[in-house]
Protein backbone atom coordinates (compact mmCIF):
# COMPACT_ATOMS: atom_id res chain seq x y z
CA UNK A 1 0.00 0.00 0.00
CA UNK A 2 1.29 3.65 -0.74
CA UNK A 3 2.15 5.65 2.03
CA UNK A 4 0.32 8.47 0.38
CA UNK A 5 -3.10 6.61 1.32
CA UNK A 6 -1.60 5.72 4.52
CA UNK A 7 -1.67 9.14 5.73
CA UNK A 8 -4.99 10.10 4.27
CA UNK A 9 -6.27 7.62 6.24
CA UNK A 10 -4.57 9.18 9.34
CA UNK A 11 -5.57 12.29 8.78
CA UNK A 12 -9.44 11.15 7.78
CA UNK A 13 -9.46 9.31 10.90
CA UNK A 14 -7.97 12.37 13.10
CA UNK A 15 -10.71 14.88 11.70
CA UNK A 16 -13.68 12.57 12.18
CA UNK A 17 -12.42 11.76 16.09
CA UNK A 18 -12.27 15.07 16.57
CA UNK A 19 -15.73 16.24 15.30
CA UNK A 20 -17.05 13.41 17.30
CA UNK A 21 -15.39 14.36 20.38
CA UNK A 22 -16.63 18.21 19.70
CA UNK A 23 -19.85 17.37 19.58
CA UNK A 24 -19.77 14.96 22.87
CA UNK A 25 -17.73 17.36 25.05
CA UNK A 26 -17.23 20.98 23.81
CA UNK A 27 -20.30 22.15 22.25
CA UNK A 28 -23.06 23.34 24.60
CA UNK A 29 -26.79 22.03 24.67
CA UNK A 30 -27.83 25.94 24.67
CA UNK A 31 -26.53 25.99 20.97
CA UNK A 32 -29.04 23.45 19.86
CA UNK A 33 -31.84 24.42 17.65
CA UNK A 34 -34.86 25.21 19.82
CA UNK A 35 -38.22 23.37 18.77
CA UNK A 36 -41.49 24.17 20.27
CA UNK A 37 -43.28 21.73 18.82
CA UNK A 38 -45.97 24.49 17.81
CA UNK A 39 -46.87 24.32 13.96
CA UNK A 40 -48.43 27.44 12.83
CA UNK A 41 -50.21 27.01 9.67
CA UNK A 42 -50.11 30.21 7.54
CA UNK A 43 -51.48 31.59 3.97
CA UNK A 44 -49.92 34.13 1.91
CA UNK A 45 -51.49 35.29 -1.75
CA UNK A 46 -50.00 37.06 -3.98
CA UNK A 47 -52.64 39.46 -5.28
CA UNK A 48 -53.19 39.59 -8.83
CA UNK A 49 -51.53 42.56 -10.43
CA UNK A 50 -51.02 44.17 -7.25
CA UNK A 51 -47.04 42.52 -6.66
CA UNK A 52 -47.63 42.60 -2.73
CA UNK A 53 -48.12 39.29 -0.41
CA UNK A 54 -50.76 39.72 1.51
CA UNK A 55 -50.52 39.23 4.46
CA UNK A 56 -46.46 40.75 4.03
CA UNK A 57 -45.63 40.18 7.96
CA UNK A 58 -46.11 36.69 9.83
CA UNK A 59 -45.31 36.17 13.40
CA UNK A 60 -43.85 33.08 15.01
CA UNK A 61 -42.22 31.81 18.39
CA UNK A 62 -38.31 30.86 17.81
CA UNK A 63 -38.87 26.62 17.27
CA UNK A 64 -41.93 26.82 15.87
CA UNK A 65 -42.68 24.90 12.76
CA UNK A 66 -44.65 26.58 9.94
CA UNK A 67 -46.21 25.69 7.25
CA UNK A 68 -46.92 27.55 4.77
CA UNK A 69 -49.17 27.52 1.74
CA UNK A 70 -48.80 30.26 -1.00
CA UNK A 71 -51.44 31.08 -3.75
CA UNK A 72 -50.61 32.96 -6.65
CA UNK A 73 -53.53 34.87 -8.50
CA UNK A 74 -51.90 36.09 -10.87
CA UNK A 75 -50.86 34.80 -14.59
CA UNK A 76 -47.19 34.65 -14.77
CA UNK A 77 -45.25 33.02 -12.09
CA UNK A 78 -43.60 34.63 -8.83
CA UNK A 79 -41.12 32.60 -6.68
CA UNK A 80 -41.10 32.95 -2.35
CA UNK A 81 -37.67 33.18 -0.94
CA UNK A 82 -36.59 33.21 2.68
CA UNK A 83 -32.85 33.29 3.28
CA UNK A 84 -32.63 32.43 6.86
CA UNK A 85 -34.24 29.18 6.81
CA UNK A 86 -33.11 27.66 3.32
CA UNK A 87 -36.57 28.44 1.38
CA UNK A 88 -36.29 29.42 -2.07
CA UNK A 89 -39.63 27.81 -4.41
CA UNK A 90 -40.91 29.03 -7.41
CA UNK A 91 -44.74 29.50 -7.36
CA UNK A 92 -46.62 28.89 -10.90
CA UNK A 93 -49.00 31.26 -11.85
CA UNK A 94 -52.67 30.69 -10.66
CA UNK A 95 -50.87 27.96 -8.95
CA UNK A 96 -50.49 27.08 -4.66
CA UNK A 97 -47.10 25.34 -2.68
CA UNK A 98 -46.70 24.36 0.50
CA UNK A 99 -43.43 25.14 2.16
CA UNK A 100 -42.40 23.30 5.80
CA UNK A 101 -39.98 24.91 7.79
CA UNK A 102 -38.55 25.38 11.20
CA UNK A 103 -38.27 29.32 12.60
CA UNK A 104 -34.83 28.38 14.32
CA UNK A 105 -33.74 31.98 15.37
CA UNK A 106 -35.58 35.26 16.90
CA UNK A 107 -35.23 38.48 15.12
CA UNK A 108 -36.65 40.02 11.50
CA UNK A 109 -36.21 38.04 8.50
CA UNK A 110 -37.23 38.95 4.89
CA UNK A 111 -39.20 37.12 2.51
CA UNK A 112 -39.40 37.83 -1.10
CA UNK A 113 -40.40 37.21 -4.27
CA UNK A 114 -37.15 35.02 -5.93
CA UNK A 115 -38.62 35.03 -9.74
CA UNK A 116 -38.27 38.26 -11.50
CA UNK A 117 -42.35 39.16 -12.42
CA UNK A 118 -42.09 42.42 -14.16
CA UNK A 119 -43.80 45.89 -12.96
CA UNK A 120 -47.13 48.16 -13.09
CA UNK A 121 -49.52 50.35 -11.54
CA UNK A 122 -51.19 49.89 -8.43
CA UNK A 123 -53.57 52.62 -7.68
CA UNK A 124 -51.69 55.06 -9.99
CA UNK A 125 -48.30 54.03 -8.42
CA UNK A 126 -45.68 52.17 -9.76
CA UNK A 127 -44.94 48.62 -8.55
CA UNK A 128 -43.10 45.63 -9.15
CA UNK A 129 -40.87 43.06 -8.83
CA UNK A 130 -38.38 44.39 -6.09
CA UNK A 131 -41.66 45.91 -4.15
CA UNK A 132 -43.20 42.38 -3.05
CA UNK A 133 -41.26 41.69 0.32
CA UNK A 134 -42.78 40.63 3.44
CA UNK A 135 -41.00 39.74 7.09
CA UNK A 136 -41.33 37.40 9.78
CA UNK A 137 -40.86 38.28 12.50
CA UNK A 138 -39.45 35.39 15.58
CA UNK A 139 -40.34 36.04 19.13
CA UNK A 140 -37.67 34.49 21.59
CA UNK A 141 -38.70 32.13 23.67
CA UNK A 142 -37.92 31.28 26.94
CA UNK A 143 -36.60 27.09 27.45
CA UNK A 144 -37.40 26.23 31.67
CA UNK A 145 -34.32 24.89 32.75
CA UNK A 146 -36.39 21.31 33.23
CA UNK A 147 -36.91 20.82 29.50
CA UNK A 148 -32.58 21.66 28.68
Amino acid sequence: MNNKYIYIFIILVIVVGLGIGYKKFIKSDSSQPVTTGKVREVTITTKKDEWKFVPDTIEADQGDLIKLTVINEDEYDHGIAIDAFGVSQRIPAKGTIKINFVVTQPGDFPFYCSVPCGEGEVEGKPRGHFDQVGKIHVRTIVVPESNK
